[in-house]
């Protein structure tokens, strides 16, 4: 979402509708001012989230200076382009919230308010957290309210907005330390009838599993079992302990590595070349007189700007795998150079991970 094409989403054409709706609503509204403030001398070199912060500043300077007044200016306008056909979601209006977030911080009843309001058009789950920083019983009880909204975007804030660790969101850091008072609205939600809900609170549980794993384990067995959209949720919620081969996690789902065989890993190529391809294949037996179920899973061991291995684990498949039943796969991996991950030459590693067990690690090389 951080990439240039959203920048772009700021066009001239989206701030001359946005002026248009803003004359209709605001009075004494200056379109030209407007227009010129924004396309400052700067605005070609920001970035996304820049534009969104620049454009918050400069519609502040239009907007009466009492917050309460510009709030429900804010929702009328929400409404407009409601009117005027703008589709939910549309990210250019991320700076709806962060208005309300900057200038209505001191302003808890009017904001919270806002927040409900403006969330079914563009989310709120980024706005809300310096609330919950600074007012964090009274939002965490405002948030169990929100569980029982008919909407379900306003359901979903309520589980989005506190996760611990939100990408692009700051972090919480008290429930990064201690999630206990999350488990009232995991309880309201986890069985919600829309899945973009409770796929919501599957996230929350998932980053708190990264500094509060027994925390996890504890609502996976509690809760596990219980309803398929409960067991889906709760399989999600525990895609980090997985990867890592967490044993309790890994009993829970039912994946066991006895009486498993991994034969004939190898490398097509031992040396690969940056921007093409590693492939490798294996074949898995199950020498059991039962049926096992599956998760296979490889690591990468790239090699750090120091000389270190460190590795990456890819998810291949899960499946069941019957007595005797002899299972064979090939798999590529890309090194074409991405913005995410810098690429260095010299000995890398790929190993076999099968129901969290790591099975056989492979010597290659990367070069330029």
């Amino acid at each position: 979402m951080m990439s240039a094409l959203f920048k772009e989403l700021y066009s001239k054409k989206f701030y001359d509708f946005f002026a248009q709706a803003c004359n209709e609503i605001l009075s004494d509204f200056d379109t030209q001012k407007f227009t010129a403030l924004i396309f400052c001398e700067q605005f070609d070199g920001y970035e996304f989230k820049q534009r969104v912060s620049h454009t918050t500043t400069v519609l502040h300077q239009f907007m009466p200076e009492q917050f309460e007044q510009a709030a429900k200016l804010i929702l009328t306008l929400v409404k407009h382009f409601e009117d005027l056909g703008v589709k939910a979601d549309s990210l250019e209006y991320l700076f709806l919230p962060e208005y309300i977030e900057r200038y209505g911080i001191n302003e808890y009843r009017s904001a919270v308010s806002a927040f409900e309001v403006i969330t079914p058009f563009i989310t709120c789950e980024f706005a809300v957290r310096p609330f919950i920083v600074k007012y964090e019983q009274q939002m965490l009880e405002q948030m169990i309210l929100w569980t029982t909204h008919k909407n379900n975007r306003v359901r979903r804030l309520a589980s989005e907005g506190s996760r611990p660790r939100l990408p692009w969101g700051i972090a919480l850091t008290s429930l990064k330390k201690e999630p206990a008072p999350l488990l009232t609205i995991f309880d309201q939600l986890k069985e919600d009838e829309c899945e973009l809900v409770r796929r919501s609170v599957a996230n929350s549980i998932n980053d708190i599993a990264k500094d509060n794993p027994d925390f996890v384990i504890r609502f996976a067995r509690e809760h596990y079992g219980k309803s398929k959209n409960t067991d889906k949720l709760i399989k999600h919620a525990c895609r980090t302990l997985l990867k890592k081969g967490n044993p309790d996690v890994l009993e829970l789902f039912g994946f066991d590595s006895r009486d498993i065989n991994i034969s004939e890993f190898c490398l097509k190529q031992p040396v690969i070349v940056i921007g093409s391809e590693l492939e490798f294949t294996f074949s898995i037996q199950n020498r059991s007189s039962l049926s096992k179920k599956l998760r296979l899973e490889y690591g990468i061991y790239y090699q750090k700007n120091n000389g270190n291995l460190s590795r990456k684990v890819f998810k291949i498949s899960e499946r069941n795998i019957r007595p005797d039943e002899i299972y064979s796969v090939t798999r590529k991996q890309s090194f074409k150079v991405v913005t995410t991950r810098k690429l260095y030459s010299g000995a890398h590693q790929v190993s076999l991970i099968v129901n969290g067990r790591e099975f056989e690690i492979l010597d290659f090389e990367l070069i330029e």
